[in-house]
Parts: C-alpha cells; sequence; structure tokens
C-alpha cells in the first residue's frame, strides 16, 4: 500500500523523480544529533524548564519561575489573564484593588493588611471571603471569625477559607486551648494527664552517644498523652513505633519512649486483654511477652506449633507462610503482608532465590553490603512489622505470633538479650567438648531473654536531630535478621516449636552517605536437640577407645616379644603410644564416617520431618574429631614409613661356583689338569635388589583412577550437592535456583564414603581380578626368588622378620637361556623337587621368629660389615682393602644365614609350623623361640607388610583424611584433591629415595646399579 500511495503521489502532482532521489541521498548522510544538558535547578529565576523540549524558557513580562520550576506565574500584584492554553499574560492589579486573590484570576481589595504574595491577609481565628455564595467575585474581602466556643465549636480549615469542626479532642466548651490545658499535636488535654517533660532522647549505645530527635521532640508528648487520655489508636501505635525504633529498651528515665509506653502498659492492668492474650492490652500494640525469669524458655520450648512439616508423600508440606500486620511511623495501619519477596530481605535477589527461605529445611543465608545513600534514598521512613506465622488454610485462618528478639535491647545500660560475655563465650568454647554443658550454660542464658514484638528493618528517621527535613546524624539498620527454627524431640510428625525472630541493629553514624555502606544478612536455620545423638557419639567412642587401649596393649607385648626385651622403659611407652595413635585415628575416623553417612541417610531420605542437620556451632565438635582422627593416622603412617626404611634386608645367594671347562691353569702331580672355578654372578643379586626396589611403594590401587573418580562423582555427576544444607536429594540444580551452604557433617560423610567405596571396589579388582589374571608382582617377585636362586631375609623387629625362600630346585641359576628353558619346562612338568622350604611342599614364604642367639650372631656380622662401610679414617688400608672386607663380610653373612637355613648349626637351629588362627588375628605370637628359632607358614604373603602394598588401609584411611581435611578447610573439592595428589607424590617420593638408601646400606648393593 505504501507503494501504491507514494506512485499516486507522484502521478497526481508531477513531482520530479530527481527529488526523491536527493531526499534518499540526504538520509543516507544524515548526521549524529546532541543537546545539551539541563535540569530545573539550573534555570533562572525568570525561567522555567520546559519538559517538552528539555531547556530552560525565558518567563513572559511580568512573569516569573513558580515554585516547582516547571511553569512561569504572575509576579506579586499581577492577576493572571487567559490567552490560550500555551501560555499566560499578566496584568498588574489597579490601584483601588490591589491585591490578588488566592486563585490569580482576580483583583480585590482587603479588609485589612496584605501579605508577601499580595494577598490579603485575615487575623488568626477568621477565614478570607473573596466570593459571595453565587461565586461572584467582590469589590471587598471581608474576614468572618469562626465561632470556637459551643454550640459551633468550628476554627478555619488549613486553607483558611471555611470554618470547620474542631478535633473531637478538645475541649466540649471551646475549640481553643486554654491555659492550664496543654496543646500538644494538635490536640488539646487537661492538666495533670502527663507530664510535659518527656525525654525525645534516642539512645545509640554502639556509636555511645544520644541524639534528641526532631520526630521523638515533635510527637513523643502528643502520642503518649494521647493514647492515655483519650486511647488514641493510632498514637498508642505511634508510641509503640517510638519504642521500637528506641530498641525496646528500659533505662531509669521513666519519660522516654518505652518508660512512657510501660506507664500507659500499667494503667491498663485492670482492663481486658486483647485476643485473651495478657501480655497484649486493649488499645495498645503488643510490644513485650513479659519480664518473669524463665518466660523465653517457656514460649519457645513448651507448646509445639499446631502443624507438621513432611518433605515428601500425599501430605508435602514445606511452605513456611509468614504474614506481618504493616504500620507506618504515624501509628495507621497499612496492610496484612506476606513476608518475603523484599520486605524484610533487604539484599536485591531474584524473588525465586528469596522464596527459598520459607522453604522448610532449606537452611537460607543472604548477605550484601548496602549503599547509606540508597537507603535514605527507599526508606525516608521505617515501616513497622508485627510478624505472624499462618497455621491453617483460607477457611479460619490462625495467625501465631513470633517472638522476637532484639538482640540490642537494654535494660538499665546492659544488654539483656545477649547475656554475659564470659558465659557466651564458655557456650561457645563448650560446645566444642560437651554438648550437655552448652544445653544447660545456654538455657541458663535464655532465661534473661526478653521477647518483644514488634520490629523495623530501617530507621533514617529518629536520628534527625534538628529537623525532619534535614539529614540524619545517624540511621540504624536491622544487619542481621535471623528466624530459627526448632523441632520437637523425638518428633515423627514434623512438629516444631514457636519460630524466634533475632533482630540485630548496626547504628551508622552518617559521614558521607556516598562511600559509606552498611552488611546485612537474612538467615533462616533450624535445629533440634543433638544431645541425644551426642550422647551415641560418646559413647561409641567411649567404647571403641577403651578397646583400642586393649589392641594397643597387645601390640606393645608382641612388639616386646619380637625385639626379645623383657624390661618396660621409655621406649615401650613411646611406642605404646604409637600403637594407641594408630588404633585411636581409626576409632575417630569410623566414628566419623558412621555419624556423618547417618546424618546424610537420613536426613536427606526421611519423609516426615523427624532430624534436622546440626547448626554450623554444632559442628565444631565433629570437626575437631576429624582433625584429632587425621593428626593420629598421620603419627601412625609416618611411624610405620620410618619402619620400612630402617628394616634389614639381605639377599641369599645359593648358586655355587661352577668349573671352568675352557682353560687349564695348572697340572696336578698326578698328570691331570686342574680346572679354576668360575666365580659366581652379581647381576642376580642386582636383578632381585631392582625387583624389591620397585615393589617398595606399588599399592592395590590406583590413586590417579582413585582422585579422578572421586572428582568425577561428586563435580561432574553432582554428588557434592548432596552435601548441601536442605533436604533435597537432587544432583543437579538450577543456577537461578538458590543454593544454601553445605554441612561439613553431611560433606565429609559423602567425600569419606564415596572414596572408602571407590577405593574398595579398586581393591577388589585387584585382588580378584588383576592379580589373578594381569600381573601379582608380590608373587612374582617370589617366583623371581626361585629363578634367580636368591632367597631374601627382612627383619622388621630385631627377632622378627620375614623369609622368602628363593632357592632354586635345579641347583643353578647362573646358566644359558637353553638350560634355562629346560629346567623351567622340567619344573611345570613335576619333573623335579618343589620350591618349597621343607621337601614335597611349595610353601615359600614365612614369618621368622629368631632366638636371641642366632640374632646376637647375626649383628656380630653385621657390626663387621658396618665398620668397612664407614669412614676412611676408622679403618686401615686404601679402597681395596675396604672393599675387601666389604666382599668377606657379604660371604661370611651368606654362608651363615645359609647353614641356618640348611639346619648347619644345632645351636641355632629352627622349625616350621603353623600359626594357629588366633595368633593370625591379634598379630601375635604365644610361642618365645628360647632355643629353636621358628618358622611359621605364610601363604599370604606378609612379607609384604614391609611395604606400601601390605599397608594399603593404613594408606587409603590417610589419604581420605588428607582429602577431607583440605576439603573441610577450603570447602573445594578440586584442591582437596591436587593436594592429595601431591601429597601421594611427595610421600611416595621419600619412601623410595629412603627405602633405596636402605637397600643399598643393609645388603650391599651398588647404588649405582639400582634403576
Amino acid at each position: 500500500m505504501a507503494t501504491r500511495t507514494l506512485r499516486s503521489v507522484v502521478n497526481r502532482h508531477k513531482v520530479p523523480p530527481i527529488v526523491f532521489l536527493l531526499i534518499y541521498i540526504d538520509l543516507l548522510n544524515c548526521q549524529q544529533y546532541a543537546i545539551p544538558f539541563k535540569a530545573p535547578s539550573d534555570c533562572s529565576a525568570e525561567e522555567s524548564f520546559d519538559i517538552s523540549s528539555l531547556s530552560c524558557v525565558r518567563c513572559g513580562s511580568n512573569q516569573r519561575r513558580s515554585s516547582t520550576g516547571l511553569s512561569c506565574i504572575c509576579k506579586t500584584g499581577y492577576q493572571t489573564l487567559t490567552t490560550d492554553k500555551a501560555s499566560i499574560t499578566c496584568q498588574q492589579c489597579p490601584a483601588d484593588r490591589p491585591a490578588v486573590i488566592k486563585d490569580g484570576f482576580g483583583c480585590i481589595r482587603c479588609p485589612g493588611s496584605i501579605n508577601d504574595e499580595g494577598q490579603c491577609q485575615c487575623p488568626a481565628g477568621n477565614i478570607l471571603v473573596e466570593r459571595d455564595v453565587n461565586g461572584n467575585l467582590l469589590n471587598t474581602a471581608s474576614c468572618e471569625l469562626c465561632n470556637g466556643n459551643s454550640p459551633g465549636l468550628s476554627v478555619p480549615n488549613p486553607s483558611g477559607d471555611r470554618c470547620e469542626r474542631c478535633q473531637a479532642f478538645f475541649m466540649n466548651t471551646s475549640c481553643v486551648c486554654n491555659p492550664p490545658n496543654v496543646l500538644a499535636g494538635g490536640l488539646c488535654f487537661p492538666p495533670g494527664s502527663l507530664s510535659t517533660n518527656v525525654n525525645p532522647i534516642v539512645n545509640y549505645a554502639q556509636l555511645k552517644f544520644s541524639v534528641q530527635s526532631a520526630w521523638f521532640f515533635k510527637n513523643l508528648y502528643s502520642s503518649s498523652a494521647a493514647c492515655l487520655v483519650f486511647s488514641n489508636l493510632t498514637a498508642c501505635q505511634a508510641l509503640g513505633n517510638m519504642c521500637a525504633m528506641n530498641m525496646h529498651s528500659f533505662s531509669g528515665v521513666s519519660t522516654d519512649a518505652c518508660g512512657l509506653f510501660n506507664t500507659i502498659f500499667r494503667t491498663r492492668a485492670a482492663l481486658s486483654s486483647t485476643q485473651d492474650i495478657s501480655y497484649w492490652r486493649v488499645n495498645l500494640p503488643w510490644l513485650y511477652y513479659g519480664d518473669e525469669p524463665g518466660l523465653a524458655s517457656r514460649v519457645l520450648q513448651t507448646d509445639p506449633v499446631p502443624i507438621g512439616f513432611s518433605f515428601r508423600g500425599r501430605n508435602k508440606n514445606t511452605d513456611i507462610k509468614l504474614l506481618a500486620a504493616v504500620y507506618n511511623v504515624r501509628g495507621e495501619f497499612l496492610r496484612w503482608e506476606q513476608v518475603g519477596g523484599g520486605n524484610l530481605q533487604l539484599c536485591p535477589e531474584t524473588s525465586t532465590k528469596q522464596a527459598a527461605a520459607f522453604s522448610f529445611g532449606t537452611a537460607y543465608q543472604e548477605s550484601c553490603d548496602l549503599s547509606v545513600a540508597e537507603l535514605l534514598g527507599t526508606h525516608p521512613e521505617p515501616l513497622f512489622y508485627d510478624v505472624f506465622m499462618d497455621l491453617s488454610g483460607s477457611e479460619n485462618r490462625q495467625l501465631l505470633p513470633l517472638p522476637t528478639l532484639v538482640y540490642n535491647q537494654q535494660y538499665n545500660g546492659r544488654f539483656i538479650n545477649q547475656g554475659d560475655i564470659s558465659i557466651n563465650i564458655m557456650c561457645v568454647w563448650v560446645c566444642a567438648f560437651s554438648f550437655n554443658m552448652y544445653v544447660v550454660l545456654c538455657t541458663e542464658s535464655m532465661k534473661n531473654w526478653y521477647l518483644s514484638r514488634r520490629m523495623f528493618v530501617v530507621d533514617t528517621l529518629s536520628g534527625r536531630e534538628k529537623s525532619l527535613s534535614s539529614q540524619p546524624k545517624v540511621i540504624r539498620v536491622a544487619s542481621s535478621i535471623k528466624i530459627s527454627f526448632q523441632l520437637v524431640p523425638r518428633t515423627q510428625e514434623g512438629q516444631i516449636f514457636p519460630p524466634l525472630m533475632t533482630v540485630t541493629y548496626t547504628d551508622v553514624a552518617i559521614t558521607d552517605i556516598n562511600t559509606q555502606t552498611v552488611t546485612t544478612t537474612f538467615a533462616v536455620e533450624y535445629e533440634m536437640d543433638q544431645n541425644e545423638a551426642r550422647i551415641k557419639t560418646d559413647t561409641a567412642l567411649g567404647v571403641m577407645g577403651g578397646l583400642a587401649v586393649l589392641y594397643s596393649l597387645l601390640k606393645t607385648v608382641s612388639w616386646k616379644r619380637r625385639i626379645a626385651s623383657p624390661l618396660i622403659d621409655v621406649k615401650t611407652m613411646l611406642k605404646f603410644l604409637l600403637f594407641y595413635a594408630g588404633d585411636l585415628a581409626n576409632v575417630f575416623f569410623a566414628v566419623t564416617v558412621g555419624t556423618g553417612l547417618y546424618w546424610l541417610i537420613f536426613y536427606k531420605a526421611q519423609q516426615f520431618v523427624s532430624v534436622l542437620l546440626p547448626l554450623p556451632a554444632q559442628e565444631e565438635q565433629f570437626v575437631t574429631y576429624i582433625g584429632c582422627a587425621f593428626a593420629l593416622k598421620a603419627v601412625q603412617f609416618l611411624h610405620k614409613l620410618i619402619l620400612q626404611v630402617s628394616i634389614d634386608v639381605f639377599f641369599i645367594d645359593w648358586e655355587r661356583p661352577r668349573s671352568k671347562t675352557s682353560r687349564t691353569v695348572q697340572v696336578s702331580a698326578a698328570g691331570e689338569p686342574k680346572r679354576d672355578p668360575s666365580p659366581v654372578s652379581i647381576w642376580r643379586t642386582y636383578f632381585v635388589a631392582n625387583e624389591w626396589n620397585e615393589i617398595q611403594t606399588i599399592r592395590k590401587i590406583s590413586p590417579t583412577f582413585q582422585i579422578m573418580a572421586v572428582l568425577f562423582f561428586l563435580e561432574v555427576l553432582g554428588f557434592s550437592n548432596l552435601a548441601l544444607r536442605d533436604p533435597w536429594p537432587t544432583l543437579q540444580r538450577s543456577s537461578q535456583a538458590y543454593t544454601p551452604s553445605y554441612s561439613l557433617m553431611l560433606r565429609y560423610g559423602l567425600a569419606a564414603t564415596l572414596w572408602l567405596c571407590i577405593g574398595l571396589l579398586q581393591v577388589i579388582f585387584f585382588t580378584v581380578f588383576h592379580e589373578h589374571f594381569v600381573e601379582d608382582k608380590i608373587r612374582q617377585f617370589v617366583d623371581l626368588c626361585s629363578i634367580s636362586n636368591m632367597s631374601v631375609l627382612l627383619l622388621s623387629h630385631r627377632c622378627f622378620g620375614y623369609y622368602i625362600h628363593g632357592r632354586s630346585v635345579h641347583g643353578h641359576a647362573d646358566t644359558n637361556m637353553e638350560e634355562m628353558n629346560n629346567n623351567l619346562n622340567r619344573e611345570s612338568e613335576s619333573l623335579c623337587g618343589q620350591r618349597g622350604l621343607l621337601p614335597n611342599t611349595e610353601i615359600q614364604t614365612f614369618q621368622v621368629s629368631l632366638t636371641n642367639r642366632l640374632r646376637s650372631h647375626y649383628d656380630r656380622i653385621r657390626e663387621q660389615i658396618d665398620r668397612s662401610h664407614g669412614p676412611s679414617r676408622m679403618i686401615d688400608g686404601c679402597s681395596a682393602n675396604q672393599f675387601e672386607q666389604r666382599a668377606r663380610g657379604y660371604q661370611t653373612m651368606n654362608y651363615f644365614l645359609g647353614s641356618i637355613i640348611d639346619h648347619a648349626h644345632p645351636d641355632m637351629d629352627y622349625i616350621v609350623k603353623d600359626k594357629l588362627m588366633f595368633e593370625r588375628v591379634i598379630g601375635m605370637e604365644f610361642l618365645e623361640p628360647s632355643e629353636k628359632s621358628i618358622f611359621y607358614n605364610d601363604e599370604a604373603h606378609s612379607f609384604s607388610d614391609v611395604l606400601f602394598y601390605g599397608n594399603e588401609a593404613t594408606l587409603l584411611i590417610f589419604d581420605t583424611l588428607f582429602f577431607c581435611v583440605v576439603d573441610l578447610g577450603s570447602q573445594s573439592f578440586v584442591l582437596a584433591a591436587v593436594l592429595t595428589s601431591v601429597q601421594q607424590m611427595i610421600f611416595r617420593l621419600i619412601r623410595n629415595t629412603l627405602g633405596r638408601k636402605n637397600l643399598v646400606s643393609k645388603t650391599l648393593v651398588d647404588k649405582r646399579f639400582l634403576i
């Protein structure tokens, strides 16, 4: 249609097409426009601000700017003439009618004086009459006196153009408040009804100074007198508001806001109460619960709320419905308002996140910094809230008042709701060690609480000192609003006690409103009586700790037997403490993991609310237990690490020299050639030593896979969301939804359980599948010893250790490939003897319990080797002699140990037997090797106890605790995983390095041959 219209215009008017082309070109070359900035305040007295052009426009002749600055009006003495809708003209009034009437559209003669605006002025009590009853303008105005006496009882209205009845609270005979009556706030009070010496002071205890409030100075007396004398409802509410602005505090002065309120409260004692609540007197707001000792505990912990909460099922109920009766500062009721959506939550958040605060079970906390300038702009006057809990549906709705604890409330200068500082510190300290005492102390502190009702969020009014339009000297902000729900003990229906709202106010002295900020927090928390759970935890720790003492004593006795020392000395006590540290660490670990898993399962899976998570302050003892478990486990781990890198190791070489056939050295007397024996190769020893060095740090799990798998479940699949302080077991959360804080107990229980489960699955996989079908390095090492014709003696204690019998059934292992292959074939076809120490047995690994005599002989030979290994100044000769001494010592030790195995020393002989089942369980030998050493058959290859491989449980628990401790401290699973990996690499490096040095020192293998 637009194209046809344009074509018709061109054809009708014969417009040359070149004109449209020029217009099009001009549009292509359009420029960017800018206008100067002007505000109404920038305009002069002869200019007004044009809201259309956004600029200052000069007024016409005889005109000036209006008070708003948005229009022009006639000057004083000039009347307005209407010309058109866009502008006016002004004409000067004639000399005989010099005054301008109030609407400005006429001139009139005055009966008296003329004011500064050029209008007629009447005496007090008179009204100005400028028109007759028909609206015609009079030539001369008149002043009519309003009859302030009975029966008229009239006064001029605020405009001064009409008489109206005076206030009903004036005397019945006159509208004039004559002495000795008192005029205040537009009301007339009889003498003696209330002292006029009221105290308009607002105390700011945090800043340690007071302010004479302009609002209190103007309204305190009138509100209290109107409430007392006339029972004015809004005046009583306004007085209650001023008491709330003064923190509900009492002082020795009975003429401040709260003192006046309580004076009126006591005068109403004979009257009936409101809503059958004794603390709610007729016509008064409900500000206090009462001052009886112990009243707070009775209100908060006696009668349950008659509704139940459920997380799932048909009767699911998680909505917390709070209503507030809202009043303005003048005491006028404004509305009923649903709590939420920003009325008590000052932080700017989305409605979805703010609504999460009122979902039962979700621990909510939101903090932010607010600008003082923004608070002054958005809260010019405070609003006051009486908060109730909605108990029922749409019909017959019942409301439960929420008790309020004002943290800043004072009584004669003492903060009664904060309690004694020493008691508070003791409560916090004792909470970490004894929950029973914590309950007693904190209940004693609750007895001194003074519960109240009314609260506000921001007060920028009471701190105005000079006038109500001036900038406040101080503002008061609710920096912390916390709603606490307490679960009824042993409830199975989700019943709670009345919620408690705790409000903490912060006083902010105004210096620079553009830079000052104030921190505010809104929180909803849930708690239950943890006494029973704490008793069970302490009982479990006590019983298991006692068993740990017995087990540690058993270990100490076993250790004393294995070192053949009957004396109880300092070293024995230290050893007991080291054993006890490890066992007690296992106790703490088992209790904490069980506790965390219990809360994780029962809290997240419950339908009707029966348990609630401990508060962060109540988790401190749990975290202390975790710290104890980690510290004690670290001691055990380091103890085992030191033992492993200091064991005695010796490789027994069974290979014997074989005669050479390649060359003849000399001829004997009988004429037969003498053959020089071929030396035994050392390479087999080096090979076995290298393999032993490699298996020192192997484990039954893959540490890298362990860390990656745990991170995958926690961060990728979202298992970490199960540790949030809400009842929802969902793995994925919307970015728009509110995310509560983590529970340290749930976080630990989740992480530890996940780590242990993945580790246990790895151990099962490696033990059942990998070692049987892929590779078993421990058994392979035993096979290598047999093929190499090498036995290994490992002494972890002075008279106890392990023996790996690797004597070849073929007599020689230092042979060529063909002979080696034939030997292996013969062995596989059972054409030769078996590998066991005893004939016709396969058992090659033993636990050995040595006699003291054998160990002493071993030490003497060892001492000879160590002397040759010492500093050069302590030995004779050159390095060749030193090497010869070491070689002789090695040969001596090899011959001695080999002869012991071959029963060549009757006085140091041994027997082979099986261990009793009970001996295996408790890890102690009942028989002491007095005459003969004892070799215990060990098919479980327990020599791995001197390796990382045999201590997987200790390593797994240590890694679990390290990961959890780092996570609890940093709240980051990723950082915990990284540091755990670094820790594993560091300790693996330490174990390899120190184990390598010990291997070189004890086996005389040159370190250059250890790859």
